[in-house]
């Protein structure tokens, strides 16, 4: 996320979180997140390692969860229908839940969220899983917990096929890789 401040600019801190919150979840992790899907079979989405680990297919219903719960709700103001343990229950795609689309679709609202979300918004509490948070909190909880789980799908998806997918090539042109 490179951009050029002119001299004698003034920054917001509120405008900088949100403009790199926004970066990350949608400029980083949910399009890397989607090309290591593209490279992966209905069987390897649903994968497990042993019956204490979740699969890629699980996470992403997580990750749906968790998104909707902490900023598509919290901040529209919405109540919370959130079942956690059902993101974790499912072993494959057998019930006709594409959990790929499942998560487009919460991704879709949760950019219409934060193009939207003012300091005001940011410094407001709010009562999420049982949590008292302020805005900044839920965000900051939000895109930590994508990034999170968006490494073990990128691992998962390495050892699954073998493959480097190349996310930092743009650092190995310029040098910066070593």
């Amino acid at each position: 996320m490179e951009r050029q401040i002119a001299p004698g600019e003034t920054i917001l801190p509120s405008n900088e979180f949100l403009a790199y919150s926004r970066f990350k979840l949608f400029e980083q992790y949910w399009p890397r997140l989607q090309q290591c899907l593209r490279s992966l079979t209905p069987e390897q989405l649903w994968w497990r390692p042993n019956a204490a680990s979740n699969s890629i297919g699980n996470l992403l219903l997580h990750l749906s969860g968790n998104v909707r719960q902490w900023m598509v709700a919290s901040f529209n103001g919405e109540s919370d229908e959130r079942n956690r343990p059902d993101e974790f229950s499912r072993t494959d795609g057998d019930d006709g839940i594409d959990p790929l689309a499942v998560l487009n679709a919460t991704m879709v609202e949760a950019e219409k969220v934060l193009q939207r979300l003012t300091e005001s918004d940011l410094t407001k509490l709010y009562s999420i899983q049982g949590y008292t948070v302020s805005g900044l909190g839920a965000v900051y909880q939000v895109v930590e917990h994508f990034g999170l789980h968006y490494g073990q799908i990128v691992y998962i998806t390495k050892m699954l096929t073998a493959e480097d997918l190349g996310f930092y090539k743009e650092l190995t042109k310029t040098g910066r890789a070593s």
